[in-house]
């Protein structure tokens, strides 16, 4: 989900906690991450920025191999060996859930109205150039944007999503796209929402455009970083 504490929708200083799965805001003395520590005994949890786990009240770092698991679900990274032979064998991987499923054909979560967007966000997943650029973060990490460009945004999520849905490490054999979603509904300027059916046609020539946009496309070069 969208990294927002659920008490102050703050994005800022966001902790999941790793006992009910809920954001709260910083992990202070009388922070909503402390205070939730002491009211119900759930005691460590995860900052979403650094990755790094703490133990509440007691506020100490923890630090466990065991823990690994969680952070790569959290930012799955590729290496270019990798992707390089991401097509050239089809393996299945076994979600710590028990199930199988096979990286890149992975469900996306219906959250509302939104299942015209996963059509479109699932394949284009599965387009290898296009899979491959948002794989590696390296290829647009660097990329300068005008202050206050809210357009990369979209960038950053698809690559976030891309990477998650490419994962042979999940947790389960779905995928939630809300963050991503999220994203579109703030980019379009809601001209694409959650909540009510869009064109998918629509949303995939919208999507496309803004990508090629926010990666320093232009509509007379017709060219950006991927194409």
């Amino acid at each position: 989900f969208e990294k927002l504490c659920s008490i102050s929708l703050s994005h800022i200083n966001v902790y999941a906690c790793l006992v009910c799965g809920k954001y709260f805001q910083g992990r202070g003395l009388k922070s909503h991450a402390y205070i939730h520590s002491v009211q119900l005994s759930h005691h460590v949890f995860l900052n979403l920025h650094t990755l790094k786990f703490y133990c509440l009240p007691d506020n100490y770092e923890i630090i466990d191999s065991s823990l690994e698991d969680i952070t790569y679900v959290l930012k799955p990274t590729f290496t270019a060996q990798h992707i390089a032979h991401l097509d050239k064998q089809a393996k299945l991987s076994r979600a710590y859930d028990g199930t199988t499923y096979l990286p890149g054909i992975v469900g996306l979560n219906n959250i509302k109205a939104n299942d015209y967007a996963n059509a479109v966000l699932q394949a284009l997943s599965n387009v290898p150039p296009l899979r491959n650029y948002f794989l590696e973060e390296e290829n647009y990490r660097c990329i300068q944007r005008p202050p206050g460009d809210i357009m990369f945004l979209l960038v950053q999520r698809f690559g976030e999503l891309m990477r998650k849905l490419w994962n042979p490490r999940n947790f389960k054999a779905h995928v939630s796209p809300h963050e991503m979603l999220q994203a579109v509904v703030l980019c379009s300027k809601k001209n694409f929402q959650i909540t009510k059916q869009g064109d998918g046609v629509e949303f995939l020539s919208w999507f496309l455009n803004a990508l090629h946009a926010a990666l320093g496309g232009t509509k007379r070069k017709k060219k950006s970083e991927w194409g």
